[in-house]
């Protein structure tokens, strides 16, 4: 196992009742990523991350969370790891503080971190004026964000989190979003984001792993995955043009990073690795070319997600 790597799995299989779940999973996740973990609902993603905690044991094959066997040491699995479940349970008859500092006393905290800890987690989440208010009280999204100061608690170096904006509004999803960004950031947290939601995904993940059927159909980063489901650099760009000659073609080609340029008409798609926007519509004025518009399209996760889950 790389030392670098924080979640590996190995033929990881798991079977209920003679169905087959998960079948075969081996992913690699690196230190400090947040891992985008794709699939439709019973896809598999719950059972994957049930196992790499040790929550449920395997069918078969390995799973491990910085080198530990989350079957044969869960417990030291759970000491480093945090997990935000998709239906968060809270005592909502305790105040925000006394259910964190509840948490933090079940992890063995001695009793000097317990108040520093949880002042700590709940400045990090925003939630310091709400201290002593009834969980209760809370909204979708304020028990979310509590969720999340509840793991901060026990300083873990990897964070499963399952379906984490679930039943939130718009606007306390993108709060959600960006403060799981910037906890990873800071806090060089490896973080395991489980969702079927395309676009937060897309938001906040470089790396994703698509799950179907049980099965992992294609893992990487984003930029990777888009050259490989279209066979073309990472970025797309349509050039409209007066007329298109030969000489802008071969201008065009002859641009480090452009992978093809293809005609339709008086257009050009161009696929290439990065912007190459003002390279491009300079080699297409001295070609003596005459440009109307041009407009640039990255791959989208959802055109990766299509391809890979249409293929499987």
């Amino acid at each position: 196992m790389s030392t670098q790597s924080v979640v590996e799995t190995v033929d990881l299989t798991k079977a209920y009742n003679g169905t087959t779940v998960v079948n075969k999973l081996n992913l690699h996740i690196e230190e400090g990523e947040i891992f985008g973990f794709l699939g439709p609902n019973g896809a598999g993603k719950t059972t994957t991350i049930l196992m790499l905690l040790g929550l449920t044991e395997p069918t078969s094959g390995v799973a491990r969370i910085y080198g530990y066997n989350s079957t044969r040491e869960p417990l030291k699995v759970k000491r480093i790891s945090g997990y935000v479940p998709e239906k968060v349970g809270f005592y909502e008859d305790l105040t925000a503080h006394h259910n964190l500092a509840y948490t933090a006393r079940l992890n063995g905290l001695p009793e000097k971190l317990v108040r520093k800890r949880v002042g700590e987690s709940l400045d990090v989440v925003g939630l310091s004026e709400m201290a002593e208010r009834k969980v209760g009280q809370f909204s979708a999204g304020m028990k979310q964000r509590l969720a999340i100061a509840d793991i901060l608690v026990k300083a873990p170096k990897v964070a499963f989190l399952d379906e984490p904006t679930s039943g939130i509004d718009p606007r306390g999803i993108n709060r959600i979003l960006d403060l799981i960004a910037r906890i990873a950031r800071e806090r060089r947290m490896t973080v395991v984001l489980s969702s079927h939601q395309l676009y937060q995904v897309q938001r906040i993940c470089s790396h994703v792993g698509i799950l179907a059927k049980g099965q992992m159909v294609v893992e990487g980063p984003l930029d990777k995955l888009g050259r490989e489901a279209f066979g073309g650099g990472q970025f797309r760009i349509e050039v409209q043009l007066t007329e298109v000659t030969s000489d802008v073609i071969d201008g065009i080609k002859r641009i480090d990073g452009v992978v093809s340029v293809e005609r339709s008409g008086d257009s050009l798609l161009i696929s290439c690795l990065q912007d190459l926007r003002p390279q491009i519509a300079k080699a297409i004025v001295e070609a003596n070319g005459l440009l109307v518009q041009m407009r640039i399209q990255s791959y989208a996760l959802e055109d990766i997600y299509m391809k890979y889950s249409g293929d499987a």
